[in-house]
């Protein structure tokens, strides 16, 4: 049982681990940029080495991040995390509207939900029929009215109103802000991975071409040695 155990895992070259064989890859099938990455600080690996998976990852990540840094200079913490999500396979795009929403305060709810309402028809129409209702009553109470034509009492209410009401919109309209720098800052993200993984891709394919080619022609002299020989 031991040796069955011993048997079914190697040591990676790289990192000095014991891993099981399945988590190994052979070098000559990796990216050929990675894989020449790889030999750069270990020239002695064959083209048939086999690696283990977290080092591949390990260089997947070095890798890009010497692509972003040849392109881009200094990287920000953003396009770490996009060179870590491409090396894992991860995702980085995100809901921001739920994972921005769960972190609201009572607070912030309520002006959102006041700023939403300020903004709405039936805010306008019972505003509307609010004043009909203090302009009737005063007009029709006469002398006896509790706020006379020019409405003084009234102009005050609404000049608190709007006051206490802009900074109610200021404060929905910071967080929307901040919720749209989120946005943007996701759809950042998502657009580099998206051009690294197209990248990527291209040069995958030039690669496959290129082999298949050389397959090809390898072919070909065959073809042409067995013609020779037959004559």
């Amino acid at each position: 049982m031991t040796s069955h155990a011993a048997s079914s895992s190697g040591t990676c070259p790289i990192t000095g681990k014991a891993y099981p064989q399945k988590d190994f890859l052979p070098i000559d099938q990796l990216h050929p940029a990675l894989a020449e990455r790889i030999r750069q600080d270990h020239p002695s690996l064959a083209a048939q080495s086999r690696i283990s998976r977290a080092a591949v990852d390990q260089y997947r990540l070095l890798y890009v991040e010497e692509l972003l840094r040849q392109e881009r200079g200094e990287l920000t913490e953003l396009d770490r995390e996009v060179a870590r999500s491409l090396a894992e396979g991860s995702m980085v795009s995100a809901n921001i509207e739920e994972s921005y929403d769960e972190k609201r305060t009572l607070g912030e709810r309520l002006s959102d939900g006041l700023a939403t309402f300020g903004g709405s028809w039936p805010f306008l129409i019972f505003f509307g029929l609010a004043l009909g209702v203090w302009i009737i009553i005063n007009v029709a109470r006469g002398p006896e009215a509790f706020d006379p034509y020019p409405y003084i009492l009234l102009n005050l209410l609404l000049s608190c109103l709007a006051a206490v009401q802009a900074l109610i919109i200021m404060m929905s309209q910071r967080r929307q802000e901040a919720k749209d720098r989120l946005r943007s800052l996701n759809d950042y993200q998502v657009n580099l991975k998206a051009e690294l993984e197209i990248r990527h891709l291209h040069e995958k394919l030039d690669h496959l071409i290129t082999r298949q080619w050389e397959r090809l022609a390898e072919i070909q002299e065959l073809q042409i040695e067995l013609l020779q020989e037959r004559r």
